[in-house]
């Protein structure tokens, strides 16, 4: 019986630290640092990300060589991007393991690691960013026309949705 109330107070401790570090560090940052084309809105930095949406009309574009190329780099840089903010979720899980594994965990370093993490994540994510803005910024008015509309479209998309959750939220609804 004493083994297993020791193992609800280390799971509750556990789930208690796991809340507090995602609490104290934006947590959507760890939960998902980047995203990539074709996987959908709001991955990695909240909103909608550019390389998302180019990446959902990029058989519409008719990218010439050039753009082709520049479009090769942005979404190598964002593989790596995306490889290093795995790297950085597994320094914050490994000093939340070894902290709980302590008598009295420091969650303060935890949370250290966590931030370091996050601001890492950001600056790369703003990089991967402003290279898929640099792609964009070379398209002919047809091809931004087509990326303004998928805009739009998940723009609605997206009000729907939050129509739909303030509604179901309601009291009585």
């Amino acid at each position: 019986m004493r083994a297993r109330t020791l193992g609800r107070r280390t799971f509750g401790l556990a789930a208690f630290a796991a809340s507090a570090v995602l609490a104290l560090t934006g947590g959507g940052a760890l939960a998902q640092p980047f995203g990539g084309p074709g996987h959908g809105p709001g991955h990695g930095g909240g909103g909608m990300d550019i390389e998302h949406v180019l990446g959902a009309v990029k058989g519409q574009l008719n990218l010439n060589t050039s753009q082709q190329l520049q479009w090769d780099n942005a979404a190598a840089q964002t593989k790596s991007a995306r490889e290093t903010g795995r790297a950085g979720m597994q320094k914050v899980h490994d000093a939340m393991v070894a902290e709980l594994a302590k008598p009295e965990p420091d969650l303060a370093a935890v949370a250290a690691v966590a931030d370091s993490v996050h601001t890492s994540n950001q600056t790369l994510r703003q990089g991967v960013r402003a290279q898929w803005l640099q792609v964009y910024a070379t398209f002919s008015p047809a091809q931004k026309a087509v990326v303004r509309d998928a805009l739009a479209q998940q723009m609605a998309q997206i009000e729907s949705m939050a129509a739909r959750m303030k509604a179901h939220m309601q009291p009585g609804g």
